[in-house]
């Protein structure tokens, strides 16, 4: 009997939204190509009849939803889960956000697996209500999940205060290497081939875009930064503060989702600036190690182990603006040390072959 697995927890396949819909493409395509059954949920918008087809091999169940914001996220997974307890075998759930829907599949017997993503509830973004769902629904998934995966050793650490650590396995993000990109899409946005920084990032403060911009800005680089991303100048103060923070040599693209354009983008790259201060293993940060860049990220726990020593760490305005004194002082030797740390990290940790099978162990293990 072949093995199977259902997929919960994302958009759906291909993937057009992000770190979570990308790795469920990455899983799924990997096990069908190993003779694996799989199912993945995908959201549609609108209100037409659930449907199944096939892409690439891979079984999808489309549910409609009226909306595209958080509260039809919330109706379709719990319509995904629904549809999931009416079936048999194996799931793997991506997130917790809506962990407490699983109980469906407790009360049926079918085993599921969670991985449990960041600690969404810890964000300053979230109001009380917000994070309160968050927080019950981390306890949730720990309560309700037959097993855990964790995507970063300290989330394994806050995972074990609440379940014993033999149900939780350590597994992080992947990314591919890249040796090569063209440099055409860099020129069109108006930029030099070495000569500017990348920053990928929602802009939230959280993720220290403020204090990077600020720390740049203080004095002319002869290099660029280049931030991607959407800024609201109209409804969001943080976003307006950014904005006036920063000196002519910052350059605000936008959010760009073609997948050719960012990697030609971090290929390119004198560095990577990343200043996420919560999460796990962030999948921007990895694709950045495998990308070869050297890596300019904010001094937390969950940073320091995935870019790893040579690395250079930040915490506020003035310590990055003389993280890029000292990089700018001597280019040459700094960044080369810098980016042949990030290949070795990237090659130890976060290649997709070994992060897929070390999944599809886990999830071989449970059949």
């Amino acid at each position: 009997m072949r093995s199977s697995v259902r997929i919960l927890g994302t958009r759906g396949v291909p993937a057009a939204h992000g770190g979570f819909e990308t790795f469920a493409e990455r899983l799924a395509l990997w096990l069908v190509q190993r003779g694996w059954d799989v199912t993945v949920y995908c959201q549609e918008e609108g209100n037409a009849p659930t449907f199944e087809d096939t892409w690439q091999g891979i079984k999808r169940v489309h549910i409609s939803i009226d909306g595209d914001g958080p509260k039809s996220t919330v109706l379709f997974d719990w319509k995904a889960t629904r549809h999931a307890a009416q079936s048999s075998g194996l799931c793997l759930t991506l997130g917790y956000n809506t962990a407490i829907f699983a109980v469906l599949l407790r009360l049926k017997g079918i085993k599921n697996l969670f991985n449990m993503d960041g600690v969404e509830w810890a964000r300053a973004k979230w109001g009380t209500v917000a994070k309160a769902w968050f927080y019950t629904n981390d306890w949730a998934g720990c309560w309700l999940g037959n097993h855990l995966v964790a995507d970063h050793p300290e989330i394994k650490n806050h995972l074990s205060s609440r379940v014993s650590t033999r149900k939780i396995t350590t597994i992080p993000y992947g990314a591919d290497r890249i040796d090569g990109a063209s440099e055409e899409p860099v020129r069109a946005l108006g930029l030099e081939p070495g000569r500017y920084l990348t920053l990928v990032a929602r802009a939230e403060p959280e993720n220290s875009i403020l204090e990077v911009v600020t720390g740049f800005s203080r004095k002319p680089r002869n290099v660029k930064l280049v931030v991607l991303g959407k800024y609201d100048l109209v409804n969001n103060a943080y976003h307006k503060a950014v904005q006036a923070a920063a000196s002519p040599d910052v350059k605000f693209v936008g959010a760009i989702y073609d997948q050719a354009i960012v990697r030609a983008l971090r290929f390119h790259s004198l560095a990577y600036v990343h200043g996420h201060q919560v999460g796990g293993t962030n999948p921007s940060l990895v694709e950045a190690l495998g990308a070869g860049n050297a890596v300019i990220a904010h001094d937390n726990k969950y940073n320091r182990w995935v870019a790893g020593p040579d690395a250079l760490y930040f915490s506020g305005a003035d310590e990055f603006a003389a993280r890029m004194d000292s990089i700018l002082a001597d280019e040459h030797v700094v960044l080369d040390r810098m980016r042949q740390g990030s290949r070795r990290r990237h090659q130890e940790q976060f290649t997709w072959e070994a992060v897929l099978t070390d999944y599809e162990r886990l999830l071989a293990s449970w059949q």
